[in-house]
């Protein structure tokens, strides 16, 4: 009788905790698109992307959470001189381009410094580093 009444209290106790934690999401998943995801590189620097779509914006819900599925972000730089979310660059992503990806070529990999100076010549910028720090919605 112990052991019976001890499992329906784990499994209760169980229950409950997950149904909590999928209530809660991690706090940031009422967050919807457009939102703007800031992330740090090599812990030294920072710059933000504008998230258009709600799936991107739960993506990155996922890598606060602890996910590492698709952890680097890869998308087609601008370089029009509007840093737009991505203020003080010059340069920001397309967020019509963002994606997430496992693995990319090292020739998009360096440091937001490396895309103002132009010592990153390529037309995608991924990250390998890159670290999620602060999602918010736009505006």
């Amino acid at each position: 009788m112990f052991r019976r009444t001890c499992f329906a209290v784990v499994a209760a106790v169980l229950a409950a905790s997950t149904l909590a934690g999928c209530q809660s999401g991690g706090g940031s998943s009422e967050i919807s698109a457009p939102a703007v995801v800031t992330f740090e590189v090599a812990g030294s620097e920072r710059y933000s992307i504008e998230l258009d779509t709600d799936e991107l914006v739960q993506h990155v819900v996922e890598l606060q959470n602890g996910g590492e599925e698709g952890r680097i972000p890869n998308g087609e730089i601008v370089r029009d001189g509007d840093g737009d979310v991505n203020s003080p660059w010059t340069w920001h992503i397309d967020p019509a381009t963002l994606e997430f990806a496992d693995a990319t070529t090292g020739v998009c990999d360096g440091l937001p410094s490396a895309v103002e100076d132009g010592s990153l010549t390529s037309d995608n910028y991924c990250p390998w580093d890159a670290k999620v720090v602060e999602l918010k919605p736009l505006g």
